[in-house]
């Protein structure tokens, strides 16, 4: 599903687009990123806590990919097909 077409409320939009630059172009994050987070009602702590969930996410799939880790038997393959 595509975050952009699921009609998410204003502060998950935000969100999403958050992780999104974050995950792709963690360099180019700017204060008005941040002060469209906290706009849409997050506050410095959430902000804070889901950088740190993206990043953590970010980090793990990296070591696995690098690493070549299989998948557990449980979940579906990657739609990629490098998985």
């Amino acid at each position: 599903m595509d975050w952009r077409k699921a009609g998410l409320p204003p502060v998950d939009t935000a969100l999403m687009e958050y992780a999104e630059h974050l995950t792709r172009a963690p360099s180019e994050i700017r204060r008005g990123e941040l002060d469209h987070l906290r706009a849409a009602g997050l506050s410095d702590e959430q902000i804070s806590d889901a950088a740190q969930v993206i990043a953590y996410f970010n980090y793990i799939n990296r070591i696995a990919d690098g690493l070549g880790v299989d998948l557990e038997e449980s979940m579906p393959p990657d739609p990629r097909g490098t998985g």
